[in-house]
C-alpha cells in the first residue's frame, strides 16, 4: 500500500477534479508484477494501468489500491469490471470512493463475482493524500487551506510595506509545491496591487493552479499580471456591466455575488468554485482576505511558515477577526510541525472544520 500511495502522489495537481489513485499487483509468491496510477483526466485509471503491466500475471494476484475501483461507465469503462476479468483474487484498499456514482458500489460488484475484499489499510495516509477530492465530493465545495508566511512576531511586511524575503527560499519552495497540487490559489484585491503577483508556480515543477481575485468593489486593475492567465476568476460585487468588461474582454471568467458592508458571501463564492470542479483552494493573501475566509467559516485547514524574525511595528498577517476574549478567537488542532531550514512550518485544522 506504502508503494500504492507513493505512486498515486505523482499525479499530485494534475488530474482534478478527479481522485489521485495508485495500484500495485501482486502475485502469489508476494512479488509486485504491476503497477500503476490515475495519469491524466480522461485516460485509463490506475487499476488499468496496473493490470496493462501485470498482464496475465494478473490472474489470482492481489491488488493494494489507494480508493475504490470505479463501478460506473464515465470517461472510461469500470475498473471493477476489468479486475473481475482479470481474475484477481483479492483487493486490499484504502478508502471508499464517496462518489454518489461509486460508495461502495465498486466492492459489491468485486465480492459478488468471489473476490476477497479488505478495507482500511493506509485509510489516513490515503485520506490525507486526497483530501480535497474528498472534501469536495461529501461537501460540494473545495476544501480551502490558509497560507500564511509571516515573521516569528506575525508580520507579513515592515511598516514599510517591505516583504521580500521574510521567509526562506526553502520555504518557499515548499509553498509553491503546494501551489502545484491547488486546482485554485487566491488573493485579495489589496494584494494585487501592492504585489502584482503571478500566481504560478516557481522554484519546483509543476501545474500552475487557477487565478482567483477577490474584490467586491473591483479595487485592482485589469492590467495586473494574473489577469492576463488563462483561467483567472475575478469575485466581485453584482456591479454595472461596464465595471467589468475590461477584465471579460481578457478573458476573466467574472462570478457576481451580493454583498454585505462591501463584502461577499465567501460561502457562496466556496460553492461557486466547488460547482466549477474547484476540489482544492489555496488563500495565500492577504490580512483582509484571510481574516474574512476565517470569518466565514470556510476554511479548513491553516499552514503557516514561520521565520526567525522580529519586524515589530509592521503590517500583521491576519486583518481584525471581531475577538474581544480569548474564548472566542480561532482554534486549531491537530497541529504538526515541521523544520525548514531555519524556518517553522506549523499547520493545523480549523476547530471547527469540516471533515475530510
Amino acid at each position: 500500500m506504502r508503494r500504492a500511495l507513493q505512486l498515486a502522489a505523482r499525479a499530485r495537481g494534475r488530474v482534478s477534479p478527479d481522485p489521485i489513485v495508485g495500484a500495485v499487483i501482486v502475485d502469489n509468491t508476494g512479488q509486485i508484477v504491476g503497477e500503476g496510477y490515475h495519469q491524466k483526466v480522461g485516460g485509463p485509471h490506475a487499476e488499468v494501468h496496473a493490470l496493462r503491466d501485470a498482464g496475465t500475471r494478473a490472474r489470482g494476484s492481489t491488488v493494494y489500491c489507494t480508493l475504490e475501483p470505479c463501478a460506473h461507465h464515465g470517461r472510461t469503462a469500470p475498473c471493477a469490471v476489468a479486475l473481475v476479468e482479470a481474475g484477481i483474487r483479492r483487493l486490499v484498499c484504502a478508502l471508499e470512493d464517496p462518489d454518489t456514482r461509486v460508495a461502495g458500489q465498486g466492492f459489491a460488484m468485486l465480492r459478488a463475482a468471489g473476490i476477497e475484499v479488505e478495507l482500511g489499510v493506509g485509510a489516513d495516509a490515503a485520506r490525507e493524500q486526497n483530501a480535497g477530492y474528498l472534501h469536495h465530493r461529501r461537501h460540494h465545495r473545495p476544501r480551502v487551506w490558509l497560507k500564511l508566511a509571516q515573521s516569528l512576531d506575525g508580520r507579513i511586511a515592515t511598516r514599510t510595506g517591505a516583504s521580500r524575503w521574510i521567509t526562506s527560499e526553502t520555504s518557499r519552495r515548499h509553498a509553491h509545491r503546494w501551489r502545484s497540487w491547488m486546482d485554485m490559489v487566491a488573493v485579495g484585491a489589496g494584494t494585487v496591487v501592492a504585489d502584482d503577483p503571478a500566481l504560478t508556480v516557481r522554484h519546483v515543477r509543476g501545474p500552475d493552479p487557477r487565478a482567483l481575485v477577490v474584490s467586491a468593489r473591483v479595487s485592482c486593475g485589469p492590467e495586473a499580471q494574473l489577469f492576463s492567465r488563462t483561467g483567472t476568476v475575478l469575485a466581485t460585487g453584482r456591479h454595472d456591466a461596464a465595471k467589468t468588461d475590461a477584465f471579460s474582454a481578457q478573458g476573466v471568467d467574472v462570478w457576481s455575488f451580493e454583498t454585505k458592508d462591501d463584502q461577499i458571501d465567501l460561502q457562496q463564492l466556496v460553492h461557486k468554485a466547488g460547482e466549477e470542479g474547484i476540489t482544492s483552494l489555496l488563500i495565500e493573501g492577504g490580512r483582509s482576505l484571510s481574516a474574512a475566509a476565517l470569518q466565514a467559516g470556510i476554511v479548513d485547514e491553516v499552514m503557516i511558515y514561520i521565520a526567525p524574525r522580529l519586524i515589530g511595528d509592521g503590517v500583521a498577517s491576519v486583518g481584525d477577526l471581531g475577538v474581544d476574549v480569548v474564548d472566542d478567537s480561532v482554534r486549531l488542532t491537530q497541529i504538526v510541525t515541521r523544520r525548514l531550514g531555519d524556518d517553522l512550518l506549523y499547520t493545523g485544522k480549523v476547530v471547527p472544520c469540516s471533515p475530510v
